[in-house]
């Protein structure tokens, strides 16, 4: 068995060391071991979200929102309303990392600088 690693443009698994490069006859691209050993590190390390004390925020836990947030002209969400069952989001969309349903709002995104565990 092969200690080489598959290419990551095609993943065959017929990779073969060149110098400093490993090589790929399948596709012909070439890449560095620094890259792989980066991407694997990628992989491993899934960014941290944490909320406004710095504890670490998970899927499924329950927040409460720490200052009003004001939605619109006429919907605000109150300090110390309760926050169930949030999803964490992998791409924030302007600093909103959390998804989640508010009983009376309905899906919102918030900031997890805004909530507490």
């Amino acid at each position: 068995m092969s200690d080489m690693p598959n290419c990551p443009n095609c993943e065959s698994d017929l990779t073969y060391h060149d110098g400093q490069n490993f090589v790929c006859p399948m596709c012909g691209h070439e890449w560095a071991e620094a890259e792989e050993a980066a991407s694997e590190d990628a992989v491993d390390q899934a960014p941290v979200v944490r909320d406004a004390n710095g504890n670490v925020l998970q899927d499924g836990d329950t927040v409460i929102v720490i200052k009003d947030l004001k939605l619109s002209a006429s919907q605000t969400i109150k300090q110390g309303t309760k926050v169930t069952g949030i999803r964490l989001v992998e791409e924030p969309v302007n600093g909103h990392d959390i998804d989640c349903r508010i009983k009376g709002i309905g899906a919102v995104m918030l900031k997890s600088e805004f909530v507490k565990k």
